[in-house]
């Protein structure tokens, strides 16, 4: 199995359209392009649903957020908390709205999708603490929202998944099961670089182990976290509670796939139930290719489709 031929076709067509940045281009450079690509080859936005603002007023700060709701889906809704990927650096909720959207579609749940702070301007633990407040703000509003009050799921991509794992950690160690289910594409977990799948697929494309690097690097600028940090580094310590339920999704020609497959080794071995969709055909960051990709579509699809049976299910 090789890279869909659809991707490598997009990936051309990026570089030819956004030149790639200078070495030493800082955050704010990299953001703006992020985001020219993203607007560029979003395509538009499913209209099998609707998207509305609304804001979390959470203690010293208030962050934007967007829920998107099946048109068709009808009664209190299971609500999906989601955080967008960028190496906790670039991206926010508008890069990821085609993303979000077809999750909420495909699933038929509600999805909010959270625009936390980004480092280096807000490094760690800003976004740790901003995705555990804001799943924790939701979760106590849901009745209010019109949400079903006992189906709540968390997920998100790359840095995103990320967040997830520690924002589903995090409540469900003060509130016993609160989060019933993790959806985690193609996370990041481990600052470290030479994994068989990161020598492998060092040079991307999709995301590259010098990328990798230089985000950890703005991630970790501010408060320098201890060894067993478990908010920058979910691995590092067993769970004191039976972690929720996950699925746990890796692309083959990604320098992360071994993270993905160290957390469903880890998640099963502190006592999680984990399902692993193993996108062989696909690179890192494909659930936003979807519109130039039926391939990835076709994994988006699946990925979200088995998001709502599992949480429909959890208890």
């Amino acid at each position: 199995m090789s890279i869909d031929a659809a991707l490598l076709r997009y990936y051309r067509a990026v570089e030819d359209a956004f030149p790639a940045l200078p070495p030493d281009a800082d955050a704010l450079a990299i953001r703006e392009r992020f985001s020219k690509v993203a607007r560029a080859y979003a395509g538009e936005r499913d209209d099998a649903v609707t998207a509305e603002n609304i804001q979390l007023d959470l203690e010293g700060r208030t962050l934007a957020a967007r829920i998107y709701k099946p048109k068709e889906a009808r009664g209190p809704l299971p609500l999906i908390v989601y955080f967008h990927g960028g190496g906790w650096v670039v991206g926010d909720i508008d890069t990821h709205d085609g993303l979000v959207a077809r999750l909420s579609r495909d699933s038929q749940c509600a999805v909010a999708s959270v625009d936390y702070r980004l480092a280096p301007e807000h490094p760690f633990p800003a976004p740790c603490e901003d995705a555990l407040d804001a799943l924790l703000w939701l979760a106590e509003h849901r009745s209010r929202l019109g949400f079903a009050t006992d189906r709540l799921a968390v997920g998100g991509d790359s840095a995103g998944a990320h967040l997830a794992v520690v924002a589903a950690r995090g409540a469900n160690e003060r509130v016993a099961g609160i989060v019933g289910l993790q959806l985690l594409l193609y996370p990041v977990m481990r600052r470290q670089f030479e994994s068989p799948s990161c020598i492998a697929n060092a040079n991307g494309p999709g995301l590259t182990n010098d990328e990798m690097k230089w985000y950890w690097i703005q991630f970790l600028s501010g408060e320098t976290p201890q060894a067993h940090d478990v908010r920058a580094f979910p691995l590092s310590e067993p769970f004191e509670r039976t972690p929720a339920p996950a699925i746990v999704v890796a692309a083959a020609y990604d320098p992360l796939y071994d993270d993905a497959v160290e957390l469903e080794r880890f998640l099963q071995a502190n006592g999680g139930r984990v399902e692993l969709i193993d996108a062989r055909d696909m690179t890192h960051g494909f659930g936003r290719m979807h519109s130039q990709s039926d391939a990835a579509l076709g994994w988006l699809r699946k990925i979200g489709e088995r998001t709502g049976e599992l949480l429909r299910a959890a208890r």
